[in-house]
């Protein structure tokens, strides 16, 4: 089926040629150098930054799978264990949510949706990567990844920290990857999960969620928060962000890629009225300067206002361009990767620059002595 032909039979099914409009329109291609970007340092194709620089690079537009996501041979190979988890058996998340239809703008309020939605039930797969370096009854520092398989495990991250931790460029950390709720964005668990901003996610996490890694795949994970990283893509950055920031804690190393920096939280919150975005428009530079290491990429032809809100607040390369500006002038620690040719998500980058982005995160990193 043309693509024109799925957007007109999508069209007849949501009734709503305005959402299709935003939702399958290819964005255009943002310039590095754009007015108003920050300034960018340009690599040559097949390069990444220093792993202990700071700052703002171009890479692409060819990129060519790191040689760190094979298995090899030689090198230790880490377990990975799978569990499940039922909403009807935690408290902070149950029951889920999802909505019936995509929302309309509020006309009392610009910068939400009114959505309707209904209660559900959910499973969660938890997939746990534990590498074999690791001691039985010692405390390991971990990574969450947001949007975990929802089946059978996907090795990628298995096999890339088992060659980072071979290399001595990470330590031997426990990787958590955790499926989302279900659905996406406005009036969708996975939106409740990942766009809320506050510190519910993470308290989910460390309340019912960690437990369980420990008690299923007999495992200790460290309480210091310098040892604790979160990654995701899209929601799942922003979520990762959400988490290190409203619990700093808990988390100080976070790893984005398209990160969600915009206005997608619902339903709407009077403490935070532009969602995600208001980290670049407000949060950062109004509150004191915190122990957060941050690593950002985002595409050239990332989202461009995919809802029907139009509130100017839904620019994903404008979101993480205001980013990397805030994150300098308040001096912190963050690596932002522009990726050319390259859409929502970056895959086709990230295939070169994943494993630089977990040694740099990972980076400074030592083991809390205990007293």
């Amino acid at each position: 089926m043309s693509n024109q032909r799925t957007i007109v039979l999508i069209t007849f099914l949501m009734g709503s040629s305005l959402f299709l409009e935003t939702a399958f329109s290819a964005p255009p291609t943002r310039k590095f150098d754009a007015p108003g970007s920050p300034p960018f340092t340009q690599l040559k194709p097949g390069m990444n930054p220093p792993t202990d620089a700071d700052g703002n690079f171009v890479i692409g537009p060819n990129y060519s799978p790191a040689p760190e996501r094979k298995m090899v041979n030689s090198v230790p190979q880490g377990k990975v264990r799978q569990f499940t988890m039922d909403s009807k058996d935690g408290k902070l998340l149950n029951p889920g949510i999802a909505r019936n239809v995509f929302g309309k703008v509020d006309p009392k309020n610009p910068k939400t949706l009114i959505v309707e939605t209904h209660q559900m039930d959910y499973k969660r797969k938890i997939t746990v990567y534990i590498p074999a370096q690791y001691v039985m009854g010692t405390e390991a520092p971990f990574i969450i990844m947001h949007d975990g398989p929802k089946g059978k495990p996907n090795m990628t991250l298995p096999h890339i920290l088992d060659n980072l931790i071979a290399q001595k460029r990470v330590p031997a950390m426990v990787a958590i990857m955790m499926a989302n709720g279900g659905g996406d964005a406005q009036g969708h668990q996975r939106g409740k999960e990942y766009d809320t901003m506050s510190g519910l996610f993470a308290e989910y996490i460390e309340t019912e969620v960690l437990p369980l890694v420990e008690k299923n795949c007999k495992v200790k994970l460290t309480k210091d928060p310098d040892g604790r990283a979160a990654m995701g893509s899209s929601s799942g950055g922003s979520a990762a962000l959400i988490m290190a920031w409203y619990r700093t804690d808990l988390y100080h190393r976070v790893l984005t890629t398209s990160g969600t920096f915009v206005n997608q939280q619902w339903p709407f919150n009077l403490e935070t009225p532009d969602g995600a975005w208001g980290f670049h428009n407000k949060l950062i530079a109004e509150t004191p300067k915190k122990p957060i290491r941050l690593f950002m990429a985002v595409g050239d032809r990332d989202l461009l206002n995919p809802n029907v809100m139009r509130d100017d607040m839904h620019d994903w390369v404008e979101a993480n361009n205001r980013m990397a500006q805030v994150l300098k002038a308040k001096g912190y620690h963050y690596q932002y990767l522009y990726c050319q040719n390259s859409g929502h998500g970056v895959g086709n980058a990230k295939t070169e620059f994943l494993p630089h982005a977990l040694e740099w995160v990972w980076n400074g990193y030592a083991p809390r002595k205990k007293k």
